[in-house]
């Protein structure tokens, strides 16, 4: 197969799956209303712009970095992400929360753009401390009517599903596309992720 075809072809993907996201985008954390416990959870972390711009960025530095930390990285956040969750639903304060989110997504955008290599215990302990802010979030926003368990069910499957997409976009960029493309897209993470905390 002509190799333009294949990377045009991996383009317009890589572009109808961004394009996907758009509608999300233009709500503010919808998730919460749905009585469904499962349902609410799972849309949470996919209707706030912060959520899915850091957990994207979690799995694109991943694939950055590679070795153990395509799967470490990941795992360390979903889990501790549960931690926060269960302190938020238990009512446990966790100072500055959304300082943390905005600041991951920053951190990390930036992390991906200077193509950082941190050693792998040090990349987890970042990815777990920013988790437990959006977890903490999550657990606080759950609604009054959810079943705690499947809301939890819910946004940690979400953040899986959004890892995968970045793992999965990270080794796109760096197999099909000129090596600079993955660096370019942390910066604009980073630049996102001002903005948002400017807004």
């Amino acid at each position: 197969m002509n190799t333009r075809i294949t990377k045009t072809s991996w383009k317009t993907i890589s572009l109808l799956g961004g394009m996907s996201f758009v509608p999300m985008l233009v709500q503010a954390h919808p998730g919460h209303s749905h009585a469904n416990s499962f349902v609410g959870g799972f849309s949470h972390p996919l209707f706030g712009l912060d959520h899915i711009l850091a957990m994207v960025a979690v799995g694109l530095w991943a694939a950055q970095m590679g070795g153990r930390s395509l799967w470490a990285v990941p795992a360390t956040f979903v889990g501790l992400m549960s931690v926060g969750g269960m302190l938020g639903m238990m009512g446990v304060h966790l100072p500055m929360v959304e300082a943390g989110i905005l600041a991951s997504v920053v951190v990390l955008g930036l992390l991906i753009a200077t193509a950082a290599r941190l050693p792998l215990v040090a990349s987890m302990i970042l990815v777990g401390l920013f988790a437990m802010f959006h977890g903490h979030a999550h657990g606080t926003e759950i609604p009054a009517t959810a079943n705690g368990f499947s809301y939890a069910l819910g946004f940690i499957l979400a953040t899986a599903a959004l890892h995968a997409c970045g793992i999965a976009l990270g080794l796109l960029a760096q197999n099909q596309f000129r090596p600079p493309t993955l660096r370019y897209t942390g910066a604009a993470i980073a630049l996102a992720g001002v903005c948002l905390w400017l807004a």
